[in-house]
């Protein structure tokens, strides 16, 4: 909440100095400082949605909201980004006056809000991908304000006036990169694409090492959330671990494979006898 108190002042004021100063790249810092509140504001109500318990048909709660909330930060990034290179290109064909001490002053400040606003988030758990995306807009501002400070200098020592389009444009590729990452990472969850740290050839291979394991099919890994991988696979079993009760005893150490090999926790075996394989009519790999 403290960096999201610090990042709405800020924004205002920027937003009043760039219509003042005709500066289109104070209004592109400012357009990315509103995606970075939206971010904010948006992990804040995520992780209190997230936090509450399934219930009813929700089975695992309202875990996904923080991913929900990361793509649309991602994509409000990407829109904000296109109109910001329209209007920085325009600038570049018909350069406008500028006043560049607003702006070195302005980016000045942005640098030092930016810095506080950072400290503040980075005590935050960054392995959830909303705290994640809002902690790295802000270190993209923090290198946005550089290039803006930079261009206020040299508007006020050169007079060079596309120098504000110029780094508008560097602020443009620094969203677009940010957009990708949000969009990709939220994507990968959304279709329930296997975790990125688990190797799905490998996964098979350790759990066929076991002796009482005949085959494995059906195998699916997938994200939850950002801090939640799960995996289910039916697995085949010799017909003597039913008939000795040995079952229970591989499931265990099916379950502790997973965890200790690929940390995945939340994992669910269907377990088969070899002779079960006729009914397992529309199994696939």
């Amino acid at each position: 909440m403290v960096a999201l108190g610090l990042i709405v002042a800020f924004m205002a004021g920027e937003i009043v100095a760039a219509v003042a100063g005709h500066s289109v790249v104070l209004l592109a810092d400012a357009g990315h400082m509103l995606t970075d509140a939206g971010a904010l504001g948006m992990s804040v109500w995520a992780g209190r949605l997230a936090r509450r318990p399934a219930a009813g048909s929700m089975t695992y709660g309202f875990k996904r909201a923080e991913i929900l909330s990361a793509a649309a930060n991602g994509m409000t990034l990407a829109v904000v980004a296109a109109a910001v290179a329209v209007g920085a290109v325009g600038r570049l064909v018909h350069p406008v006056r500028v006043d560049g001490a607003t702006i070195t002053v302005v980016a000045a400040i942005g640098l030092v809000v930016n810095v506080l606003a950072t400290s503040a988030l980075a005590r935050a758990d960054r392995q959830s991908l909303n705290i994640a995306g809002a902690f790295a807009h802000l270190v993209t501002d923090l290198w946005a304000f550089a290039g803006t400070l930079v261009a206020g200098v040299v508007i006020l020592t050169t007079g060079f006036r596309r120098a504000d389009p110029i780094a508008s444009l560097v602020v443009v590729v620094l969203m677009a990169r940010a957009a990708w990452y949000l969009l990709r990472a939220s994507g990968r969850v959304l279709l329930e694409g296997a975790p990125e740290h688990v190797d799905l050839g490998l996964l098979r291979e350790h759990i066929l090492e076991l002796d009482e394991v005949r085959a494995v099919h059906d195998l699916h890994a997938w994200v939850v959330t950002s801090d939640l991988p799960a995996v289910s696979a039916h697995v085949v079993l010799r017909d003597e671990c039913f008939a000795n009760g040995s079952a229970p005893q591989v499931l265990d150490r099916l379950q502790e494979c997973l965890a200790g090999h690929f940390d995945v926790a939340h994992s669910t075996f269907q377990l088969e006898p070899a002779s079960h394989s006729s009914h397992e009519e529309f199994q696939h790999h």
